[in-house]
This record gives structure tokens, C-alpha cells and sequence, in this order.
């Protein structure tokens, strides 16, 4: 007969073996699930290891796979391990497009391929969707998330911009024109070239948009016929118009059933945030695909306010509202300035606005902005001025879905450690802490023999 103080230790062991067979199922099914179920948190403080979400909607839109090739030594005297550095980059990508595929080719030990190929340096970036190609030689998301739009595509989008006038270039250099701004769109995929209406016959029937960027000179009445024959047959219009002269393009306004408000649009708040008060700061968007998740600052100098009449021949959004405080000022804006209830217009004032209509079962799309100067060389790096500009052509052209990449400061894109450091670390993880195990384990032992 088993005694009851011998029960009591073999039931200790039982509950000790099932209890150790418990763990080992319990481990192996953690085991399994991290096998079938990967999730992964970016604790960086400014999101350094993952994609912002505008890259992610770019990478969905793709539809088939991308091939990346990578022309790539195994080592390199400069940048160590590159492929290393490419293969984590591309990475990131690949965890929200599995079939992002990533291959490389040693142009040392393949020359004719790389030479085949068109590369040029080490590192470089061949990327292939569909039957397009693009090369990259620079390595961050920006650089790549625009190779993919470019990729993305389908179909040739080819801004027109009117010339002749004064008007700002899309590749000029000068603070009035638009070049930073048109090199934009060019890294976009966007195509752009110019057009003088008293050279060239009409606008060319490939015209994606036609962009009218602030004349300095009257049009003729011809010109000025064509441009409205244009819009009667359903063209897109993107138009920049400054607080000066019509320059002969009422007709044009009156044809979108637009009022163009004479004077300057004062901003009260500006002044407040030390920038000059006839910058009008736009906050206040209308629920539109340009301004969809669009929650950026954007600066407005020397705006005209822009009202939409009512007709039943557009629909119409306005894009911007500014200066709920401000005005519209109709004298002289070199002093200092005061509402004049008489002769201003109180705000908030309405500086941009999109309208549609529907010719030949095609939606039409125009944009008039008050202002040329929000897109300008000089003003363009203020607030998100870039990003609205390049929201409004893409919506323009069709691909609305195709929106710009916000730039991220690399705040902790690397940790450096001096040698004391190094040498306390090392010392902490490989002797102070085992040491401290050691002598934890040996405190225990001791005590637990004491009481035997």
C-alpha cells in the first residue's frame, strides 16, 4: 500500500512532466505562427524603416509584377556591403508587393551585360514593368516611388504650355518662371512642350492639358479663339492668372462662367507668422480628388480671388479658401493697409477652383488659380505649394491616383558610438552581465544546499 506522503511526490512529478509537455506544444505552436504570420512595427523615430503611405498607394496601383536588377559588385571601396544596402531598401517595397522580384548582376564579372544594359556605375537600379524600363542611381524612396509612377503610366500624358506672351516657362530658370516645377512633372512621366498659337496651326490633338501660366501681353483675338474652340471641344485647362491685366482672356473667363475679382488678397494671418501679408495662406480645402488627405499649408503670394457664377454648364469646387480674416484689397498694398468696407471684399476669400462637364461622354477638367506666383521658382519651396501643383496636373491628365511623394527628413538615420562607449557596452554585455548571472545562480545553489 502506497503511503499518502509518497502520493503526494509522484503527483509533483506528474503535474512536472505534463506541465513540460504543455510548454514544448506551447513553443512549438508559437513556432508555427511566427512561421505563417509576419507583422513588423517601425519604432524609428521619423519612420526611417518603412514606406509613407503615399508610397504604398503608388505600389498598390501597380498591376503585374516589377523586376529590379541591380548591376552591383559583391563589395564596394566606398559603401561597403552595397547589395546588402539594396536588397534591405528594396525590401521594404517587397513587403507590400510580393512580386517585386530583386536580381543582381556583378558588372565586373558580367561586363557585356551590364554594358547591354546601359549601366554606367555601380549600384545602378534597372526596374522593368511591363514593357517599360527606368534606371535609377539614386537609392531612396523618393527617387524609386517616382520611377514607379513613371512606370505606372500607361498611357503618354503631354502638358502644353502657352508661349508667346511673357508667359512663366515650364523650363526656365529666371524666379518668374516655373522650371523646379515643370522638372517635377518631367519625374512624374509627364512630358511637356510649348506652344505659340501665331506659329503653330492649333493646339496639337495629343494635349493632355493645356497650361496658360500668366501672359504678360495681350493675345490676339485669334489666338484667343482657338484657345476658347478648345475648351468648347472638351480640352483641359490649367490656368494661372496673377492680380494684373486680363491680358484679353475675359472671354475665356466668361466662357467658364467665371469672376475674377480685381485687387489683392490680404491675409492677416500671414502677417501674424511673419511672412508678408499679401500672402494668402491656404488651410481650407474643398472635398475634391486634388485636396483628398491633403492636410498641408500652401502659400499663395499676390492672389486674386476667383468666384464661380452660377450656371447649370460646369460643376464647380473651390480648391482653396484663404483669408478668413482678410480681404480683398483694391489700393495700394506697398503701405500699410486697412479693410475698407466701401471697396474691399471681406473674406474668406476663394483663390482656386476645378470644373467639370461632360462633352462627348468624356469628363472635361479645368483649374484656374488666382495665383502664378505659388508654383514660381522663387515661391515653390513654400509649404506644400509642390504637391498641391503636382495633385492638380495629375488630376488634370487622368491620374489622380497618382499622387506626389512627401519628402522625410532622415532625423536617426544612423548611431554613433566613440570608443568609450563601444568599450562600456562591451564590457556590460560580455563579462558584467554573465558575471552577474553567475553569481545569481551561485547565490541561489548556496541557499537552496542550506536548507537540504
Amino acid at each position: 500500500m502506497i503511503s499518502r506522503d509518497k502520493k503526494i511526490p509522484l503527483l509533483d512529478r506528474m503535474h512536472h512532466r505534463v506541465f513540460i509537455v504543455l510548454l514544448f506544444f506551447l513553443v512549438m505552436l508559437l513556432g508555427f505562427v511566427a512561421m505563417q504570420v509576419r507583422y513588423q512595427w517601425d519604432v524609428s523615430q521619423n519612420g526611417h524603416n518603412s514606406l509613407t503611405e503615399a508610397s504604398q498607394e503608388i505600389v498598390r496601383e501597380l498591376q503585374g509584377p516589377v523586376q529590379v536588377t541591380a548591376y552591383a559588385t559583391e563589395h564596394d571601396v566606398q559603401t561597403g556591403d552595397i547589395r546588402k544596402l539594396i536588397s534591405d531598401f528594396v525590401s521594404l517595397y517587397q513587403r507590400i508587393k510580393p512580386d517585386i522580384s530583386l536580381t543582381f548582376v556583378d558588372p565586373a564579372e558580367q561586363p557585356i551585360l551590364a554594358q547591354e544594359a546601359g549601366v554606367h556605375m555601380n549600384g545602378e537600379l534597372v526596374i522593368a514593368f511591363r514593357d517599360k524600363r527606368e534606371h535609377l542611381t539614386l537609392l531612396n524612396e523618393q527617387a524609386f516611388t517616382n520611377v514607379l509612377m513613371r512606370l505606372a503610366r500607361t498611357e503618354k500624358r503631354l502638358v502644353v504650355a502657352l508661349s508667346g506672351h511673357g508667359e512663366r516657362k515650364l523650363d526656365g530658370n529666371a524666379n518668374f518662371d516655373l522650371g523646379d516645377f515643370g522638372a517635377q512633372l518631367h519625374k512624374n512621366g509627364l512630358a511637356s512642350q510649348k506652344l505659340n498659337l501665331v506659329v503653330d496651326r492649333d493646339i496639337p490633338a495629343d494635349t493632355s492639358v493645356l497650361m496658360i501660366a500668366s501672359p504678360q501681353v495681350d493675345l490676339l483675338e485669334g489666338e484667343v479663339d482657338k484657345l476658347l474652340d478648345y475648351v468648347e471641344r472638351g480640352g483641359n485647362l490649367f490656368w494661372l492668372v496673377d492680380q494684373e491685366a486680363m491680358r484679353g482672356l475675359s472671354p475665356l473667363a466668361e466662357k467658364l462662367h467665371l469672376t475674377l475679382t480685381p485687387g489683392i488678397v490680404v491675409d492677416p494671418t500671414a502677417q501674424q507668422l511673419k511672412a508678408p501679408i499679401t500672402f494668402a495662406l491656404g488651410a481650407n480645402y474643398g472635398q475634391h480628388a486634388i485636396t483628398n488627405d491633403f492636410d498641408y499649408i500652401t502659400v499663395f503670394p499676390f492672389s486674386r480671388q476667383i468666384t464661380m457664377n452660377e450656371n447649370s454648364e460646369w460643376s464647380g469646387v473651390t480648391l482653396v479658401e484663404s483669408a478668413p480674416q482678410g480681404w480683398v484689397e483694391n489700393g495700394d498694398v506697398s503701405s500699410e493697409v486697412h479693410f475698407d468696407q466701401s471697396t474691399d471684399v471681406a473674406g474668406p476669400i476663394g483663390i482656386a477652383v476645378a470644373l467639370t462637364r461632360n462633352v462627348d461622354d468624356r469628363e472635361q477638367r479645368i483649374v484656374v488659380v488666382g495665383s502664378g506666383h505659388f508654383l514660381a521658382n522663387t515661391y515653390l519651396g513654400n509649404g506644400s505649394n509642390l504637391d498641391f501643383g503636382v495633385n492638380v496636373v495629375n488630376w488634370l491628365v487622368g491620374d489622380e491616383e497618382l499622387i506626389v511623394i512627401q519628402p522625410r527628413a532622415t532625423i536617426d538615420d544612423r548611431l554613433v558610438l566613440s570608443e568609450f562607449e563601444l568599450t562600456v557596452i562591451a564590457i556590460g554585455f560580455l563579462i558584467a552581465l554573465p558575471l552577474c548571472f553567475v553569481l545569481s545562480g551561485t547565490i541561489i545553489w548556496w541557499q537552496r544546499k542550506r536548507r537540504q
